[in-house]
């Protein structure tokens, strides 16, 4: 076998060498078939059979081998043979030369390829099984990429060459008959004057749109697919229905309301979602209470005398649901209903692309917008379900501390709860895989945080696994493994803070076909369309970011998009998504931090400031923490911020206005910024870019300037 490919890489260099040796490209270049038309058309007069056969095999020749040219044998074949042989000589020369180019590079390469990249090729390949065809078609029907580069790519998955033959041929007729019949008016173009004669023009026209006409037939082509098994209504009751009343759906159903469309919001539990009933809401309001609690036990520090400060925990948890009460009306059925929005309490369940079913009510909907959140993972560790686990859902119905508290993950949630429950007076065990907490941070935050929980007396167990639990007696533990290395750890509770799981199940999704991704939440395009084009989905279900702010940004594009989608489609822009996690002190992010740009391999610069040096920060005592800006190199445009601090969330809006509307450091630095105030911090890291960036020669030259003045 080796032995073989050896002789066809041989040949092929022959091939190659004789190619380039007789400089086959000078003849196939506008100029020289321009020059030679007319002995060309009398040759193909006198001797029509032999020129067919001598056509038909240099096209043959040249697509195999991949040489320069296949596009200007098209025109000629409109030249030469008109439009009706033209196109069938070259659709199938030009699809025969493909699969011969399929074939070799297959045989050379797919199996050295497939060892060095099988886990690459594995996923490809998946995707090739289920979708090949239409992907190649796809390829062909719209030719942006090299002719050559599709013959290769495809040679190295595992679609049939059957396949690839005869889809090719159909792929490239539309292509094939608009250059054949562009060559027939190119054949006609004797001077300058012809570039205006109305045929010539239409021939480019059809050439400059062929692009777009080939990417609405494939939309044609593709929603026809989804849409065969089900029967569009001839109208509807709705012009959008939401599934899911959290932040994602109630931006969504008051966008529809807002422009007058009919929009009917269906919740099957709470208005607000996770955000106001179990998430942002509750565990900001747990964390004002811790944070009191901390202050007061630190009350030396601001000039009182030491106190023991207790938390009552079961008043902390009241005060949580009192909060919760309190913003409930800014999500409530009743304001939705004074918007305009349709509100529905039950269970959805989409039995067509326009029909849901209501709790046994179908509703008609000309469009969908999936908004169902995503709930807590709960992994499947032995032993777990023996024991009194609690999630970021269900924790918020405690009335009594927990004393030795475990929590599992140090992500955003994890960290959040650690701290607070150890301010509140538990003991607790946090536990995290990696090596640091928040590992999507740069390691200097993760360190920082890391200081101040082991300061508050947090018992950190970073790189430790938890491998089974145990339930004797009614005590309590966990087993960990770190290396070889093995603990037990008691605990009351145990918090999971392990993420959390797109909710795609249970609601029609899989009967319909709706496509996830290899995340597990709904695959959405840019336009946010599922592979239903009139069903969208945002926020959790769909990620890539699980943040409420993040779920109502997307929803203002599914929302539009769904409703005046006919006319103009946005595509959701996540250049400049903000980020913060509420611990003290607090981590802010928006943009690139550095272990990003590294692993983006993108050039950038750092800028810092401590806010030590910060005069509002020193009256605060709230100097632990600093600001890192990322820019271009040699210049002021903001890649990314991270700001580690008091009130970080606050600060980093400056930032995020900045890089969403292209503005630098410059103007950071030239805006005023009220004295004294934690906001000064970015002006004062603008401050420090400026200084590294100085004109160091202007300066020199300036200092000569001052001194020779000095001298009267």
């Amino acid at each position: 076998m080796k032995a073989n490919k050896q002789i066809v890489v041989a040949v092929l260099v022959v091939i190659i060498g004789l190619t380039w040796w007789f400089d086959l490209g000078q003849w196939l270049n506008f100029d020289t078939i321009k020059q030679s038309q007319s002995d060309l058309q009398s040759s193909v007069e006198q001797h029509y059979f032999v020129s067919i056969v001598g056509y038909f095999f240099l096209y043959i020749f040249v697509t195999a081998f991949s040489i320069p040219g296949a596009a200007l044998l098209t025109l000629l074949a409109g030249a030469l043979f008109g439009v009706v042989n033209g196109v069938i000589m070259v659709s199938f020369a030009s699809s025969i030369g493909a699969t011969c180019a399929f074939f070799v590079a297959r045989y050379l390469l797919r199996d050295s390829l497939e060892k060095r990249y099988a886990d690459k090729l594995q996923s490809i390949n998946q995707g090739i099984e289920k979708e090949g065809a239409f992907y190649l078609f796809s390829l062909r029907l719209i030719p942006i990429f090299p002719f050559f580069l599709i013959n290769l790519v495809m040679a190295l998955t595992k679609l049939p060459l059957k396949t690839f033959y005869w889809v090719s041929q159909l792929g490239m007729i539309p292509a094939t008959i608009v250059y054949v019949n562009a060559g027939t008016e190119l054949a006609k173009l004797d001077s300058l004057s012809g570039i205006l004669s109305p045929s010539l023009l239409i021939a480019f026209t059809l050439l400059g749109v062929l692009p777009y006409i080939s990417k609405a037939i494939l939309n044609k082509i593709k929603q026809g697919r989804v849409y065969a098994p089900y029967k569009k209504p001839t109208s509807f009751d709705n012009n959008l229905l939401v599934i899911g009343a959290g932040a994602g759906g109630l931006v969504s159903s008051y966008i529809a309301a807002a422009v007058k469309a009919k929009v009917t919001l269906v919740e099957k539990h709470l208005m607000g979602g996770d955000c106001l009933n179990t998430g942002c809401v509750p565990s900001k309001a747990l964390i004002r209470s811790a944070k009191f609690a901390y202050e007061a036990n630190n009350a030396e520090n601001f000039g009182y005398e030491k106190v023991a400060a207790k938390a009552n925990f079961a008043k902390v948890m009241e005060r949580v649901h009192q909060v919760i009460k309190q913003v409930e009306p800014h999500d409530s059925v009743e304001r939705y209903t004074r918007l305009g929005v349709n509100c529905v309490q039950g269970t959805a369940h989409i039995r067509s692309p326009w029909e849901v079913e209501i709790d046994g009510k179908l509703v008609t909907t000309q469009n969908i917008v999936i908004a169902t959140g995503a709930r807590p993972l709960v992994p499947a560790i032995p032993g777990l379900q023996d024991v009194d686990f609690l999630t970021s859902d269900s924790l918020w119905q405690l009335t009594e501390l927990p004393q030795k508290l475990l929590v599992l993950g140090g992500g955003p949630i994890g960290c959040e709860l650690t701290q607070s429950f150890a301010r509140l007076g538990s003991q607790v065990t946090q536990v995290e895989m990696a090596d640091h907490l928040l590992i999507r941070e740069d390691i200097e935050v993760s360190q920082l945080l890391e200081e101040q929980f082991t300061k508050e007396g947090i018992d950190l167990k970073l790189g430790w696994k938890a491998i089974s639990f145990h339930n004797h007696e009614g005590k309590q533990s966990v087993i960990l493994t770190q290396g070889e290395q093995q603990q037990q750890v008691e605990f009351d509770k145990v918090i999971l803070a392990l993420g959390r799981v797109a909710n795609t199940k249970g609601f029609g999704l899989e009967e319909l076909g709706i496509e996830n991704s290899e995340r597990g939440t709904v695959a959405v395009n840019a336009h946010l369309q599922t592979n239903f084009p009139n069903i969208y989905a945002v926020g959790d279900v769909a990620g890539p970011y699980q943040f409420t702010h993040f779920a109502a940004h997307q929803a203002w594009y599914a929302a539009v998009n769904a409703l005046f989608g006919r006319f103009k489609k946005f595509k959701a822009d996540y250049s400049v998504i903000p980020a913060a996690t509420y611990t003290y002190p607090e981590v802010a992010r928006v943009g690139l931090n550095e272990q990003d740009a590294k692993q983006q391999e993108i050039a950038y610069e750092v800028t810092e400031f401590q806010l030590e040096e910060l005069d509002r920060a020193i009256a605060e005592g709230a100097t632990n923490g600093f600001i890192k800006v990322l820019t271009v190199p040699g210049k002021d445009k903001i890649l990314g911020a991270t700001i580690v601090g008091e009130h970080a969330g606050e600060l980093l809006a400056e930032f995020t206005l900045a890089m969403k509307h292209g503005l630098g450091l410059n103007k950071i630095l030239g805006t005023i910024h009220a004295y004294p105030t934690m906001m000064e911090a970015n002006k004062y890291v603008a401050g420090e870019w400026k200084r590294n960036h100085a004109p160091q020669k202007v300066l020199s030259y300036l200092e000569k300037f001052h001194t020779w003045t000095r001298k009267g």
